[in-house]
């Protein structure tokens, strides 16, 4: 148990991915009996040194660490896995008042997408901690030409701005039915273009569905060719 200890140094709640409260916690406060002394106040001393605090999204993590699969946890624990910033995105057509930009057929395609199925593969767990909505016109549908347009603020696209997006993940609402009016964020230069940071930022682990879904109230004004970006940011586990 205790040689697990080397691979949780990096993180500032090893405990929650040591299970301290659980049956492997048991287990460690065994072996910390056994111990002489000096050698046991040496390893209390490696768990209770938080190291550099961590910042952003990563921070955000690690707070959740208590909510991931029990295989995750492991291999965090043991350094088979890491933590690492990334944007889960998919582009898709904006061709009738529902959208869904992740879908089970989904193919990951480089510029399109980067998860296949609607699903983060084995072992990786995401933190949302914001989320990214743009819009771009192309000069048509074709594959090369959606990767290519310029993808820009949602003040320019009055009816997508005035509608509302939900995101869920295995059923579950992550997001509720909100207004898409919390993307425009052209005037607020703290914060990327078209971003909206989320408060309560919450875990998709996983191999399970992710349902992020625009509903339009209107099409009205909107080009044919539209095309809508999503971009899940935030911090998660790889090899």
């Amino acid at each position: 148990m205790l040689e697990i200890l080397d691979g949780t140094e990096q993180y500032n709640n090893a405990g929650a991915l040591l299970g301290l409260d659980g049956a492997e916690g048991e287990e460690l406060l065994g072996a910390l009996r056994k111990m002489n002394p000096i050698a046991r106040q040496r390893v209390v001393n490696k768990l209770a040194n938080p190291g550099v605090s961590s910042k952003g999204s990563r921070a955000e993590m690690e707070k959740h660490f208590a909510e991931l699969p029990p295989h995750i946890k492991t291999a965090l624990a043991k350094g088979e896995l890491r933590l690492a910033d990334t944007i889960i995105y998919s582009i898709k057509p904006v061709n009738s008042k529902t959208i869904k930009l992740f879908e089970t057929q989904d193919v990951k395609e480089v510029g399109l997408r980067n998860i296949s199925n609607a699903k983060l593969p084995k072992n990786q767990a995401l933190l949302v901690s914001g989320i990214i909505l743009l819009a771009s016109i192309p000069f048509d549908g074709t594959t090369d030409k959606i990767i290519g347009s310029k993808f820009t603020q949602l003040e320019d696209y009055p009816a997508i701005a005035n509608g509302e997006f939900s995101l869920k993940a295995n059923k579950k609402i992550i997001m509720p039915e909100t207004s898409i009016a919390a993307f425009k964020t052209l005037n607020m230069h703290s914060l990327p273009l078209g971003y909206f940071k989320l408060a309560n930022p919450r875990l998709i682990h996983d191999d399970i569905l992710v349902e992020f879904t625009v509903e339009l109230g209107s099409m009205e004004g909107l080009d044919p060719k539209t095309q809508l970006y999503v971009g899940l940011h935030g911090t998660i586990t790889t090899p």
